[in-house]
């Protein structure tokens, strides 16, 4: 199982995390509704991308996949209240939360593993 959440993490953030970094055009976009420079959203898409590596590194060596997903629930819970502070309706938020939870459950099953 942590597997398979290590994979679909992985999925989810490293073409985001990627976009971010290269400050394609929809994430510009983003930067600029969430009030964010492009170099704090780029700082955000390296702390993704990390937090990629640390899951599929983690897969031999569970503590460091544990201190990724833990990290990437944070950063995924920060994107939910970034969301809801600047105003956007719930559903725009659900998506990080949803993440995060996803994040919480690899951290789980990878500790219940050992």
């Amino acid at each position: 199982m942590t597997t398979v959440l290590a994979v679909v993490l992985s999925l989810v953030f490293l073409p985001l995390g990627l976009a971010k970094l290269a400050a394609a055009p929809v994430m510009r976009q983003a930067a600029a509704h969430l009030g964010m420079s492009v170099r704090l959203y780029r700082v955000v898409g390296a702390l993704e991308v990390a937090g990629v590596a640390g899951l599929l590194t983690g897969l031999a060596w569970t503590p460091l996949g544990v201190a990724a997903a833990t990290g990437l629930a944070l950063l995924m819970a920060a994107a939910a209240a970034v969301h809801l502070r600047h105003g956007d309706p719930l559903p725009r938020a659900v998506p990080a939360a949803v993440v995060a939870l996803i994040s919480l459950a690899y951290t789980a099953t990878a500790m219940a593993a050992g």
